[in-house]
Order: structure tokens, then sequence, then C-alpha cells
């Protein structure tokens, strides 16, 4: 039996699903496998992200993660959208949850704690619902 890969969903993957990657790597790592990814890419992850998630939880996500297309992660068993104002991207199969998360680029560091918050309650949360889902068998 393997863990499902879960992949957080936004355009440019390079705030909030970024985010949601490393929390989940770092909260759920024995439940599940965590991706992120968009439809676009920047050269590199927003810096106040890394800069709080390094403050708040020692995690360098510079050293460990960078923006990927859809494309470039495995085939999820769980999809879920960050939140998109604009339009989620398209991921060739249905969300499984959109977590409608604001974009906290170019806020105050307390709006970006918060939203850091928000997504630690979300993948605390969907850890719980895996547990007490398994056996939750995935074949390969």
């Amino acid at each position: 039996m393997r863990k499902p890969k879960v992949a957080f969903i936004c355009v440019h993957n390079s705030c909030r699903s970024q985010i949601a990657e490393a929390l989940g790597k770092h909260f759920a790592f024995d439940v599940f496998e965590s991706y992120s990814a968009g439809t676009e890419t920047k050269p590199r992850i927003n810096q106040d992200a890394v800069r709080i998630m390094k403050q708040l939880y020692g995690i360098d996500m510079e050293k460990t993660q960078y923006s990927k297309l859809i494309s470039d992660i495995p085939k999820p068993d769980i999809a879920i959208s960050m939140g998109c104002n604009v339009g989620c991207p398209f991921v060739e199969r249905p969300f499984d949850d959109n977590w409608g998360l604001d974009d906290p680029t170019d806020k105050s560091d307390k709006e970006f704690m918060q939203i850091i918050e928000e997504i630690e309650t979300k993948i605390i949360q969907l850890k719980k619902e895996l547990e007490l889902s398994r056996p939750f068998v995935f074949f390969q």
C-alpha cells in the first residue's frame, strides 16, 4: 500500500500552494505525499512566504521547493485548489476540494501568517480525514 499523492494547485505555484506543499511534508509526511503546481511558474517562490515559513517552522522552502507546472508532478490521487479568484487551472480531473484562500502576496506579515495558519489547519484536517479513511488503498 502506498501513500496518496496530494497536489496543491494554484495559478503561479509561488505562494499558497508552495506553503501547503511544505506544511504537508512537515505535518503529514507519514500519511500522504505533498506536491504543488500551477499552470504558470515564477522564477522564485514568494520571498515573504519563504521568510515567514522559515521564521515560524524552520522550513527553508527555497532549498527544497521550486515553482512547477502541473505536468511536472506525478498524477495526484487528491487535487486541492488553493482558491483561484481568477479561474482555477485545469488538472485533467475534478478538484477534490477548493480551500478558497486569499493570496497574501503584497500583504502584511500578519495577513501572511493568517493564511499560513489556515493552511496548517486544513493540512492537519486532511491528514485526520485520510487517517480515518484507512485503509485508503492506492495501487501503483
